[in-house]
């Protein structure tokens, strides 16, 4: 379906910034993600009989009567964006018959990545618009990405209702034990070549989402009652669709060769986005965007009812919405962003359902349903908290540290109006390290794992706790003008050893922070490669709308870009993480890795000397680790089911494939529980009860550290050990 420049390829997971600060996560790309019309449903699709006559829903000549045109203050929007563009973006980059060449690509991608409406002949009808973009974006010319939208229409009018023939078939005419197969991803697909070939997709198309529906457990008539009312309802949105919604996309087709944070609000979006930069609604804490057909999780807010619930993942597609503990469940694809978010958000302490595909599940045949308790997320909800994690080596009892910062916080008003006690991260991790200073902890664990950033001076105030005065981030401009912004303070609040824990979803200011700790040499990096997320943007008014906009890129001490890279740990631990959809790299247009020169900073350390053994005994630990073994054998399953590009179209098949991948998950819950020394289950469906009543629960206690909190303390420990024995055998 369209999104802004297909969500699944362009916004997967992106942690964006919030003005000038370095992140605050990524939660404000939402109101920039996919706000035109989502134009399909289900999954991929079916095996039918040519239907004998077609019906359709509305009379077409009526749904296409009033063809979509830009208005006058679009163009004037457009010629604006286009300046912006060439002389302000941070990649310098003219627009000509390049960019016009990727912006034409871009949009129909937009429109239809998964080529599912449009002919080959209307690409090669729409071609002459390739090289003559450029012209038309800076003059304000709109008409080509109105005709093209147009056409569109026309194609979609033409899919839905032919879709809708199908269903009304005799059920018995349906073949679902014929040996056939549907393409997962048809990205990479040539354009349908004609009408007959892309009913056969859409035969196809239609098959999979009765099957997919019917392994839910949905008898034959709710299917078809299903899939007609989601039809149906695309076609009415899709009538519904406006002309600022087409100008959006188009703009953000344009915005998208330049990088995937620069974005065009519409004035609608823009009012979404300043809601969301305030923090003002309630809800669940999930960023949301749109994802071919679906509406897939980016991230969770920290300490929000969904994170504190524990259960909705980030890259999980939401695919039914449901109010209180018994309401029904809505299908939700191919629903408009917005219009899905409307039915999560609720009032205070009420209940909402989400029926959702993990993203851990080999197909989308597996679902699962959760419940959240909506609240507000509160700025203390979000604050760095301590444990002490009690770790036994050689008959020697040791105390290590753990702080676990959320994200780079600060109540900016109570700063503005001068509060000398004005929340915000740096004050209480001093605080907190005053406390385990009391506990006399032999070593310290920063976690910053799903820390998507925030304040960029949290983060260069918070590296002060941890080194002498010192420069701790560089930031340049598209002019090469370079600032160093410094830790003013001389003092060190913490001194002894440290281990800064970081996971893939670790992002700008928490890469920032990470990347001081290694290039000082402060103290090791563990965890997973972070997401890179190195650029900083503004938003800015325009006559309608807003434009964000990148201007400046990170820079270590060291030199290197924290930009698409990211941080690199000194020590890796495994992941589920896909990285070919998480991170700065698997975004197009990414601003690519750089250098310039280091600033003038020095060294406390180094361990260079120390990582092949403190590697060695890593490994070693965690090939005796069950829980260890249970992650790589679930890493391993999970990667080798999502390299099928290819689904089977039999009933029995597909049942037996699910059967497959609900046992093997079990399996390896179950292996994780037995490591841990908890109760497993005794079948899927008692996993499935546990899941949702968890997620219910209001009184759950701090979790008991997971393995790569405890693995990061046995490494600080490895690291204590081996400083001390060169300390003993050098001289004096």
């Amino acid at each position: 379906m369209p999104q802004l420049l297909r969500a699944s390829r362009r916004f997967r997971g992106a942690p964006s910034s919030r003005s000038l600060t370095s992140g605050g996560g990524s939660g404000f790309r939402l109101a920039g993600v996919a706000l035109l019309f989502a134009l399909w449903s289900g999954g991929p699709a079916f095996a039918l009989q040519e239907p004998q006559a077609e019906s359709g829903v509305t009379d077409r000549e009526a749904f296409l009567a009033e063809k979509l045109s830009p208005s006058v203050a679009q163009e004037k929007v457009s010629r604006d964006i286009a300046r912006q563009l060439q002389y302000s973006h941070y990649r310098t980059l003219r627009i000509d018959r390049e960019v016009s060449s990727k912006v034409f690509d871009n949009y129909l991608n937009y429109l239809d990545g998964q080529k599912l409406y449009f002919l080959e002949s209307d690409i090669k009808e729409f071609e002459i618009y390739r090289h003559r973009l450029d012209g038309a974006l800076k003059t304000g010319q709109l008409d080509p990405a109105f005709r093209i939208y147009n056409r569109l229409q026309e194609r979609l009018y033409d899919r839905i209702n032919y879709a809708l023939s199908l269903l009304e078939q005799d059920s018995d005419k349906l073949d679902f034990e014929k040996d056939e197969t549907i393409l997962v991803d048809r990205a990479e697909e040539s354009w349908p070549a004609d009408e007959a070939e892309m009913n056969e997709i859409w035969r196809k198309r239609v098959k999979n989402s009765i099957l997919s529906l019917e392994l839910t457990g949905k008898k034959d008539d709710e299917i078809k009652k299903t899939l007609r009312k989601r039809y149906e309802s695309q076609l009415r949105r899709a009538s519904q669709t406006r002309s600022e919604d087409v100008f959006q996309g188009y703009m953000n087709a344009f915005t998208g060769v330049y990088d995937p944070h620069t974005q065009y609000f519409s004035p609608r979006v823009s009012e979404n986005f300043n809601i969301n930069m305030s923090l003002s609604l309630e809800g669940i804490g999930a960023v949301l965007q749109t994802d071919d057909e679906y509406t897939k999780v980016v991230r969770l807010v920290p300490a929000g009812p969904a994170d504190k619930a524990g259960q909705l993942k980030p890259a999980d597609k939401v695919v039914a919405v449901g109010q209180d503990d018994d309401g029904e469940l809505v299908d939700v694809v191919g629903w408009r962003l917005e219009e899905v978010v409307d039915l999560i958000r609720g009032p205070k302490q009420s209940i909402v359902r989400l029926k959702v595909i993990p993203a851990n599940a080999a197909s989308d045949d597996e679902t699962r349903v959760l419940k959240i308790v909506r609240d507000r997320v509160a700025l203390e909800d979000q604050s760095a908290s301590k444990e002490v994690l009690d770790i036994e080596r050689d008959g020697k009892n040791y105390k290590v540290g753990v702080i676990e910062i959320p994200t780079f916080y600060a109540d900016f008003k109570g700063a503005q109006l001068g509060d000398p006690d004005y929340k915000h991260t740096t004050a209480d991790v001093r605080k907190l390290l005053k406390e385990l200073e009391q506990s006399n902890i032999d070593g310290l664990v920063i976690d910053l794992r799903n820390n998507g950033g925030g304040a960029l001076q949290e983060a260069i105030t918070l590296t002060g706790l941890f080194i002498p005065q010192g420069p701790t981030v560089q930031v340049r401009t598209s002019d090469d003008r370079v600032a160093v912004h410094n830790d003013p303070d001389t003092s060190i609040v913490y001194g002894g050893p440290l281990v800064v824990l970081v996971n893939r979803m670790s992002a700008s200011a928490s890469e920032i922070f990470a990347a001081a700790i290694q290039d000082y040499g402060r103290g090791l990096v563990v965890g997973n490669q972070t997401f890179g997320k190195g650029t900083v943007q503004s938003v800015r008014n325009l006559a309608s709308g807003q434009l964000k906009i990148t201007e400046f890129k990170f820079y270590r001490v060291s030199g290197g870009s924290t930009q698409h890279s990211g941080v690199l740990p000194d020590i890796t631990f495994p992941s589920a993480i896909d990285v070919a959809e998480i991170g700065e790299d698997a975004l197009p247009e990414a601003l690519p890795w750089d250098q310039i020169a280091a600033a003038d900073f020095d060294r406390v350390s180094s361990f260079d000397m120390y990582l092949p053994e403190l590697a060695r005994k890593h490994e070693s630990r965690m090939l005796k680790n069950k829980e260890y073994q249970a992650i790589l054998e679930e890493i391993s399953f999970l990667a080798e089911a999502k390299a099928e590009n290819e689904l089977s179209l039999v009933l029995s098949s597909r049942k037996a494939q699910l059967e497959k991948q609900r046992k093997k998950e079990l399996s390896v819950v179950n292996a994780k529980r037995s490591a841990r020394g908890e109760e497993t289950f005794k079948d899927f469906s008692a996993y499935e009860t546990f899941v949702e009543s968890e997620a219910m629960r209001t009184d759950k206690d701090k979790d008991e550290a997971d393995l790569f909190t405890r693995e990061s303390g046995e490494i600080l420990i490895d690291l204590l050990n081996a400083q001390s024995q060169v300390a003993k055998h050098s001289p004096t």
